[in-house]
């Protein structure tokens, strides 16, 4: 679907436009990249990455998918804590839990929630709730069992959780041979309350949901990652907005609504990725008005994924990235 198609769509369903218009490929780049910038311990080296969050006492969490692109055979902790001023481990764990760590964020309790988007082995497509030392509060899914409705999840992707305790899931990601594209809600003991959204490239529907952030008014803004595109709702599921400036979004983080987008996959060629004119990296605006302020670009133009997948940002504003390809957590520190 062409994002001209996108908006004209949108347009059609009677709702109100908001501020989309085409994602830039340039602009303010206020920051320093720091490569490995987190030590895992006991020299370990990072495999792919694509979950990265700040807690409410300021530490950066983040997932190594354990040394490689899946945890399904490994005896190592994939969740961890860093010291946001140093970098260094305050702690970790998850072991034996996990095929394929994906969505990962704390809630304002310091509870921190990851989805496996994957299944091997008789394990995985769940959602798990930790507290910040690693018991595990509560799980969601069906473990190593792909479902519909309320009986499990295709592919978790992302979970976040409201101020009121209700608990949204994004379910679907590429490849899951899956028929879920929709975002599931929860209540705060995890019983199946709603769902909206189905396959496809009209407003209100997806085409694999990546990632989920709530902005200060309780909005819920969607990582529509197939589609090119944000898609803004309320906490019912009723469709605000569609924005397309932030690229093709696959991680997303609001802190005092300013809205940090990824664009890991964006590229010229036909097929996977397909989003002509627009180049991947982070873009960083605001959700009340939607304009692109700042843009950290990608170093490669072209090619497999070689920027941030999942982003995160500090209370001194400075930028986190989480990279599949790469397979680093790199810091962008904000210039002084």
């Amino acid at each position: 679907m062409k994002r001209l198609h996108a908006v004209a769509l949108f347009a059609f369903a009677g709702y109100a436009l908001g501020a989309s218009y085409p994602a830039p490929n340039e602009g303010p780049n206020p920051y320093t990249t720091i490569a490995t910038w987190a030590h895992l311990p006991d020299g370990r080296k990072w495999g792919a990455t694509a979950g990265v969050t700040v807690g409410p006492d300021g530490n950066v969490w983040a997932y190594d998918r354990c040394g490689a692109n899946s945890c399904a055979d490994s005896d190592l902790d994939p969740i961890f804590e860093f010291d946001v001023k140093t970098g260094n481990v305050l702690r970790h764990f998850g072991k034996g839990l996990f095929v394929q760590p994906h969505g990962l964020t704390v809630d304002r309790h310091g509870n921190v929630w990851v989805t496996d988007a994957q299944a091997k082995g008789g394990k995985g497509l769940q959602v798990f709730k930790f507290d910040p030392n690693g018991k595990v509060l509560l799980t969601l899914g069906k473990k190593g069992v792909q479902g519909e409705g309320a009986e499990g999840f295709g592919a978790p992707t992302s979970a976040i959780v409201a101020p009121n305790g209700d608990i949204f899931v994004a379910d679907g990601h590429s490849n899951c041979n899956c028929k879920a594209s929709r975002v599931v809600k929860f209540d705060k003991n995890g019983r199946y309350i709603t769902e909206f959204g189905k396959p496809g490239t009209a407003p209100g529907e997806f085409n694999f949901p990546h990632a989920l952030a709530f902005d200060s008014k309780g909005r819920l803004f969607v990582a529509d990652r197939s589609n090119n595109r944000l898609q803004i709702f309320d906490q019912s599921g009723r469709l605000l907005d569609v924005w397309t400036q932030f690229g093709r979004p696959s991680g997303l983080f609001i802190a005092k609504d300013i809205l940090y987008v990824s664009d890991s996959e964006s590229r010229e060629e036909d097929g996977y990725g397909h989003d002509p004119g627009v180049h991947r990296g982070i873009r960083i605006g605001s959700v009340k008005d939607g304009k692109v302020t700042a843009y950290i670009p990608d170093p490669a133009p072209s090619g497999g994924s070689s920027t941030a997948e999942g982003v995160a940002a500090d209370k001194a504003g400075n930028v986190y990235g989480a990279e599949v390809g790469p397979k680093d957590l790199k810091k962008y520190a904000l210039k002084k």
